[in-house]
């Protein structure tokens, strides 16, 4: 199974708006395979607590905007890993120390990255 047209649209939309914040280390992830209720995930790092605020932000109102309703957010008012659940795709803004302890790109090395398109 591969992720599907409107979530690899979304994922480049998520993308961008967390690049606009300077969002780092951007990596797509396409679960399709292992996971029946999600397609893509995207992670990207913050430096700190108000850049991972800013970049989780930034996302929920480009996608917003883009019609694709925010269905779960976990973590935003500690700023430390916030979750993003759009339904086809789920957004892990991290913070840089988070991200390197919870290895998300390790614990899911076996699925396909999806090519992003901004700065990475």
């Amino acid at each position: 199974m591969t992720a599907t047209p409107r979530s690899l649209e979304l994922t480049h939309l998520a993308a961008a708006a967390a690049d606009s914040k300077q969002a780092e280390n951007l990596v797509a992830l396409d679960v399709s395979g292992p996971l029946p209720l999600t397609d893509v995930f995207l992670l990207a790092s913050g430096r700190n607590e108000p850049n991972v605020r800013a970049i989780a932000e930034e996302i929920i109102e480009k996608l917003s905007a883009a019609g694709a309703p925010l269905l779960r957010r976990e973590g935003l008012a500690e700023a430390r890993w916030v979750l993003l659940d759009f339904g086809d795709l789920v957004v892990h803004v991290f913070h840089e120390e988070d991200r390197m302890y919870y290895s998300l790109e390790r614990l899911w090395k076996d699925c396909p990255v999806v090519p992003l398109t901004v700065s990475v």
